[in-house]
């Protein structure tokens, strides 16, 4: 099976295609030719999602290039971070809140200053599209992946991305960006929504 993840990211990429079975193989809008800015014009994670698959599908459908004739099915994820004391804020806005990552975390520890509660949670959700001739028969499905966790009171460790210096996922006294990339792939928000589409998947080609 070939599917395109709806991103460049990199980070996302590796995490992504490090979980998916083998047999699935995973290609960048930039493999597939796609450099085109998408807006996120969603009010919701749900939304969003869409919006980007639905985009790179429709490219994909119109372009009819030899290079995409063979893909399967176009998926997308959009995170939100949600946090409790600040009404779910970011949410939707998580990755342009204050406009860099820097910043975004500088606004997250900034906003909770003086607070008790610091609960929070990652949020991602992953809209599948998949062509008539591939398992699933042409439908569209939205999964989510959830982490519980807090806001930490200054920035520890140096990996990830965006706000997981920040983070500390429940059960654990380390942030994202200090736990070992492959403990972070098997328990984040992400890895639990690739999970679920896996599962999906996997039912899909059973059928």
């Amino acid at each position: 099976m070939k599917l395109v993840f709806a991103s460049n990211n990199a980070h996302k990429l590796s995490e992504v295609r490090a979980m998916m079975p083998a047999g699935v193989e995973v290609l960048s809008l930039h493999e597939i030719g796609f450099e085109a800015e998408i807006e996120e014009t969603g009010k919701t994670l749900e939304e969003n999602s869409l919006i980007k698959a639905k985009t790179v599908w429709n490219w994909i459908v119109e372009s009819r290039k030899s290079k995409v004739e063979s893909i399967d099915g176009v998926f997308a994820d959009d995170t939100g971070l949600e946090i409790d004391a600040l009404n779910g804020e970011p949410g939707v806005y998580t990755a342009r809140w204050a406009g860099s990552p820097a910043a975004n975390r500088a606004k997250a520890l900034r906003e909770l200053e003086g607070k008790d509660n610091r609960d929070c949670q990652f949020r991602t959700v992953i809209t599948l599209l998949m062509n008539g001739d591939a398992p699933l028969n042409g439908g569209m499905i939205q999964v989510e992946g959830i982490v519980r966790g807090r806001i930490a009171e200054k920035e520890f460790g140096e990996g990830g991305f965006g706000y997981d210096p920040v983070f500390i996922p429940e059960g654990y006294d380390k942030t994202f960006g200090e736990l070992p990339a492959e403990l972070k792939n098997h328990i984040s928000h992400r890895a639990r929504a690739i999970q679920e589409l896996i599962r999906v998947l996997n039912d899909g080609m059973m059928e």
